[in-house]
């Protein structure tokens, strides 16, 4: 099983920018599509960003021309570059095999805050 570590993740202020890596502890190369989901407080874990080996990519309405997802798997290696944050990009952030399967373990995330 391939164990996700993510990390990147920090207190911000609106309009701010983080980037967000997510490292695998085993090969991504043949995983098709990696993502990553946000969880906040009471509500459910959303997908926010998908990237497939070919490089297509999906991004929720929310976050569309805000994020970049991208993706090295010489490295193992997924990132989400965040831009123009806003108080309710805060949640808790993950990256996943999309959609989630027993080959990859969830991490414990990375906390995003941004304050407003």
């Amino acid at each position: 099983q391939v164990q996700l570590v993510e990390s990147g993740g920090g207190l911000v202020q609106a309009g701010g920018s983080l980037r967000l890596s997510c490292a695998a502890s085993g090969s991504i190369d043949r995983i098709n599509a990696m993502g990553w989901y946000r969880q906040a407080p009471g509500k459910q874990r959303e997908l926010v960003a998908q990237i497939t080996r070919g490089g297509s990519t999906y991004y929720a309405d929310s976050v569309k021309g805000r994020f970049t997802i991208s993706r090295d798997n010489a490295k193992n290696a997924v990132y989400l570059q965040m831009n123009s944050l806003k108080p309710e990009d805060t949640a808790n952030y993950h990256c996943n095999i999309v959609p989630p399967t027993l080959r990859a373990a969830w991490g414990q995330g990375t906390q995003v805050t941004v304050s407003s």
